[in-house]
């Protein structure tokens, strides 16, 4: 990931949550497409090929939970979940329907940031090592 700049699927219904995001990481050298529901992400996700993909939970027409499971019965990319949903029972929810993080609102776009290099660090490094 090191020659290109990652591509991150963003599915956000908030319009200025998901524009703030969208201009923040595009600073940050991140490509993002910005979908406003889950459907439409999944169409985004079926047309382009996407490095990780942020998903708010409480979206309308497919949420966040629907659309991690959609990706997981296709697809192993990296899934950060983004909700004001925080207790404990709905991040384990998420977790186990296969994100590999969950972020409760409000949280700051730079630790939003963080935590996606972290997350890709981690599989590129799986990545070189075979790990599947």
């Amino acid at each position: 990931m090191e020659n290109h700049k990652p591509k991150i699927l963003l599915c956000e219904d908030d319009q200025n949550l998901g524009m703030v995001l969208k201009n923040y990481l595009e600073l940050n050298d991140y490509d993002v497409t910005l979908e406003r529901d889950g459907r439409l992400g999944m169409a985004a996700f079926q047309r382009e090929k996407f490095d990780i993909c942020l998903l708010d939970v409480m979206m309308p027409k497919l949420d966040g939970y629907g659309v991690c499971q959609e990706l997981r019965k296709e697809s192993d990319v990296p899934i950060v979940m983004l909700t004001a949903l925080g207790d404990v029972a709905d991040r384990i929810t998420g977790l186990e329907l296969g994100a590999d993080d969950y972020v409760v609102k409000p949280f700051s776009p730079k630790e939003l940031e963080a935590r996606i290099r972290c997350v890709l660090r981690r599989v590129e490094k799986e990545a070189i090592a075979g790990i599947p």
